[in-house]
């Protein structure tokens, strides 16, 4: 018998031969399985700023008053905008820079995107490659940082364990020591004793260039075959953390005077709440740690099926995340409790805040556990897969969106273009590895993705509920989820986010404070870099809008108009997910209802063929009462 043929008007342009068994343009590339997209989003959104910045932020901003407004800005901001990126990714099947497809006038804020992921992932890598040095420096019988007496050390350098060995009845003035881990870190690992402020960088560190070429090289290696290769290591670098993690949290709250930290982290400072840098910090600690505004969460949505429910996936990660941190925080503040029962001083002055927190405070909790180098090995061991799967997300962006914009020359060549983008970054980051490096990353890490990622995420929320409408918005959802969001989520989306974050902008502005790393004060030419750092980004949406003006006809004002409209190839990528507005407006449509692919695929209708006529039917009804 001889094989039937299947007329051209049933098949859709987007399979290969005529094959309509998957969901996903194949071309492009896709998740294995649903639970790589969940992993994937829980590894990025839970990384280093969890167990890092986190209690960083929190113990410099009142220590429990900092989660009310954690808390106030993740059901405002962070939720709506997570579950809004989700959805455009996922509803284009598009990177951060072909999604705006949506409207091409506001494409300057993919290149805005682009261009902040590409700052923080130079410096989030150089945290990594610490995060090595500490690790192959814990492959040893006896910790480096445990004593002093290296030669590395200072004369204020104070050995705790012969304090505790000693008579502890004796009175010691600590006041004017430094602890041998936090002597190892700034005078051993940075040695930024060689250099005198950031214009003065100083010699390479060759040991921390080194890691940060190894870094660079596992990155790379794990996103060599997108999110085919990504989508599998994330099994074990999402996991693996919340083990370590609870054994070192149960380590930690069974130390003697852990209560103390545990109380400070606890108790609400409310005068803190009065201060506008608070709000702020809480906002950017919700951005950094969900991601949000960064086009990874749209990256990642942008491979999966069609009807994946992300609705779901939203409140499993983003109240996942809020718990991590505040576990991570618990770790943090039962070590700081005993090491101040220790100490003899207040919790708030046993570290000195700063990126080096993780860096100092934990190492030197390390040593004073039985089989201190296991626990350190561990400890270091766990922030490398923290950090890695959050680096794998800021990479798989940068590619991603590339790639869908000339998807013709460099899809087939996706590895080698991961591996120009890699090595860039590397040459980039050498300034990092220098002397006086950690300025630079302090100047990365405050201006990179400040203020510019504020204005990233305040027009993205704004283009999408005012420039493509609210209605067709909800309307794409509910094609896409089968119901469409409740009045929390379009509450959120028209006025309580973009507010918030807008008066959160003016606040950063007015109450604007310098940089500043332990005593070191930043010149006014490093301030200036680091604000032309955060408006580049801006900057980049008007460009944007030049270009698109400029590419259409008309008037001004009809060119911007043609501009603002979603382009032709906006909508679902495969044919048979396209209705009403969207049928036979993808390039090389033949088929005039996509209804008909369905049917032949399933068999019948179903439930999401019910919704594609719903949501055809509510939008006749709606161009019947405007012609009228």
């Amino acid at each position: 018998l001889t094989q039937p043929v299947t007329p051209d008007l049933l098949v859709s342009p987007s399979s290969q031969d005529g094959d309509l068994g998957s969901e996903c343009p194949e071309d492009r590339g896709n998740w294995t399985g649903r639970l790589d997209f969940l992993l994937s989003c829980i590894g990025y959104c839970v990384g280093l700023g969890n167990v890092w910045r986190f209690p960083y932020r929190a113990y410099t901003n009142g220590g429990g008053a900092f989660l009310v407004p954690y808390f106030i800005m993740l059901a405002i901001c962070g939720i709506p905008i997570f579950f809004m990126e989700l959805s455009l990714g996922q509803f284009s099947s598009l990177g951060p820079l072909a999604v705006w497809k949506i409207s091409p006038l506001f494409k300057g804020v993919g290149m805005g995107t682009i261009l902040i992921v590409s700052l923080v992932a130079i410096y989030y890598n150089m945290i990594i490659a610490y995060v090595l040095f500490y690790l192959f420096a814990s492959l040893t019988s006896d910790l480096p940082w445990q004593h002093c007496g290296n030669w590395w050390n200072t004369d204020l350098c104070l050995d705790h364990h012969v304090i505790r060995a000693g008579n502890s009845s004796l009175p010691v003035n600590i006041s004017n020591t430094v602890s041998p881990s936090e002597e190892y870190w700034s005078r051993y690992v940075l040695h930024i004793q060689g250099s005198s402020g950031i214009g003065d960088p100083g010699r390479i560190r060759w040991n921390l260039c080194l890691c940060l070429l190894l870094s660079w090289t596992i990155v790379y290696l794990c996103i060599l075959k997108g999110v085919k290769s990504s989508g599998k290591v994330v099994y074990f670098t999402a996991t693996f953390p919340y083990l370590i993690l609870v054994m070192l949290l149960i380590r930690g709250v069974t130390l003697e005077g852990a209560w103390k930290g545990i109380q400070f982290y606890l108790t609400p400072q409310f005068d803190h709440l009065l201060s506008s840098k608070v709000w702020i910090e809480a906002a950017l600690q919700i951005f950094y740690s969900l991601g949000v505004g960064f086009g990874g969460l749209l990256t990642f949505a942008s491979y999966n099926t069609f009807h994946q429910n992300i609705y779901r996936d939203t409140f499993i990660v983003t109240l996942g995340n809020a718990i991590t941190s505040i576990l991570a925080g618990f770790a943090i503040f039962s070590v700081l409790g005993y090491m101040s029962q220790e100490l003899g001083v207040p919790v708030n002055q046993v570290a000195k805040a700063g990126p080096g927190l993780a860096f100092v405070v934990y190492p030197q909790a390390m040593t004073m556990l039985p089989l201190s180098p296991f626990w350190s090995f561990l400890f270091f061991f766990m922030l490398l897969t923290l950090g890695l799967d959050s680096q794998f997300a800021f990479m798989e962006t940068i590619v991603t969106a590339v790639t869908d914009e000339f998807p013709y020359y460099l899809r087939p060549k996706k590895a080698s273009f991961s591996a120009i983008i890699c090595i860039a970054l590397f040459l980039m980051g050498l300034i990092l590895t220098t002397e006086g490096g950690m300025y630079w990353l302090v100047l990365l890490d405050d201006y990179s993705a400040g203020f510019g990622l504020m204005v990233v995420v305040i027009t993205t929320c704004l283009v999408v509920t005012r420039v493509y409408g609210m209605k067709r918005f909800c309307r794409d959802i509910h094609m896409m989820l089968g119901f469409k969001p409740g009045p929390y989520f379009r509450a959120c989306w028209m006025v309580l986010s973009p507010a918030t974050m807008m008066a959160l902008l003016v606040y950063n502005i007015v109450k604007y404070q310098p940089s500043e790393y332990g005593n070191y004060q930043f010149p006014t030419w490093a301030e200036a870099l680091g604000i032309l750092m955060g408006v580049l980004s801006c900057l980049m949406i008007p460009m944007g809008m030049v270009v698109a003006v400029l590419q259409e006809e008309g008037t001004l004002w009809e060119r911007v108009q043609q501009a603002s409209r979603p382009a032709m190839g906006w909508g679902p990528a495969l044919e048979e997910n396209r209705s009403g507005a969207y049928v036979a407006s993808l390039a090389g449509s033949q088929s005039p209802k996509p209804l008909m692919v369905h049917m032949r695929k399933y068999g019948g209708i179903t439930s999401y063929e019910n919704t594609a006529i719903e949501v055809d039917r509510e939008m006749e009804e709606e161009d019947e009462e405007e012609s009228m």
